[in-house]
């Protein structure tokens, strides 16, 4: 895959960073670590200039993040409400689990989108519950460039301060991502088991 994202930036520049950024966001697996320190590295032998690869990787974010944001939109309280009255007891799920749910979103919210915009994964899944639980959306957007912002000028920052080295970084950063998915798959597994006992109990 990372030659399949090399290749893409080399051949189309700042629009290939702009694509690629977007796409990311759709679909997670694609490492925003490797497009953006790359991108950074371009810089040392390219036209294009940290400034602009910072640009288009940010315009790519909002992009990508108002599409799922959208998609999360679709997903109202009320429907997920129902889909969990249906077939949450496989999970021991209930809609008062729903319920509370957003209510958390909505008190912290603001928090989450932001600094989930520099968590891997999070960032990109982020804009799902920010769409379904109706955030205001010039909130988002300035949750999200902001945080975006941060993100795409520190990595692409240190990929041209590096140069040619810039695969390094991104084996540092795969190692931050895959403690980050560990401890989310932790927390996960804490949640679930926290629910199926206090179901018991309630039981």
């Amino acid at each position: 895959m990372e030659n399949w994202i090399t290749g893409i930036m080399n051949d189309f520049g700042y629009i290939g960073v702009f694509l690629l950024i977007a796409i990311e966001n759709l679909f997670p697996p694609i490492p925003s670590e490797v497009i953006l320190t790359f991108g950074g590295f371009m810089t040392t032998y390219s036209d294009m200039s940290i400034v602009g690869v910072v640009i288009a990787s940010t315009l790519g974010s909002i992009a990508g993040a108002i599409a799922l944001y959208y998609v999360g939109y679709l997903v109202d309280v009320n429907r997920m409400e129902r889909f969990v009255g249906k077939y949450g007891r496989f999970l021991q799920l209930t809609p008062n689990d729903v319920t509370k749910t957003y209510s958390w979103f909505t008190k912290y919210g603001v928090w989450a989108v932001f600094l989930c915009r520099m968590v891997p994964l999070l960032r990109s899944l982020i804009s799902v519950p920010a769409g379904s639980t109706r955030m205001n959306f010039g909130l988002f957007m300035v949750l999200t460039t902001v945080g975006s912002l941060i993100w795409n000028i520190a990595l692409v920052s240190v990929g041209a301060a590096v140069g040619a080295s810039w695969e390094t970084i991104v084996s540092y950063m795969d190692t931050y991502s895959n403690i980050v998915y560990a401890l989310i798959a932790l927390i996960g597994l804490g949640v679930l088991v926290f629910i199926f006992k206090r179901k018991k109990k309630a039981n």
